[in-house]
């Protein structure tokens, strides 16, 4: 019998023990029944890395230093409405 270990309170599930598989991202996961009653939505399966460039670089920004990803975060994001007729 496979291990079954839950993704929410990371507890075994025993033999016998009610779960809910999950698929996403490419990987399986489970529930324990009391953890999928409390909350059926499957939530943080997949850490996402976020790039930017910087300096003439392209890099990920959890690799940026405190002052870089805090400027970073202050930054504003516009659209352009005007067409361009180059």
């Amino acid at each position: 019998m496979q291990k079954h270990i839950c993704h929410d309170c990371k507890t075994e599930i025993g033999k016998g023990g009610k779960f809910m598989p999950y698929e996403a991202a490419g990987a399986s996961f489970v529930k324990c029944e009391s953890c999928h009653t409390a909350d059926p939505i499957l939530r943080n399966f997949q850490e996402a890395e976020v790039y930017s460039r910087i300096v003439g670089y392209i890099r990920p920004i959890k690799q940026w230093n405190k002052a870089k990803r805090q400027e970073f975060q202050d930054r504003l994001t516009f659209a352009s409405t005007m067409a361009c007729d180059c």
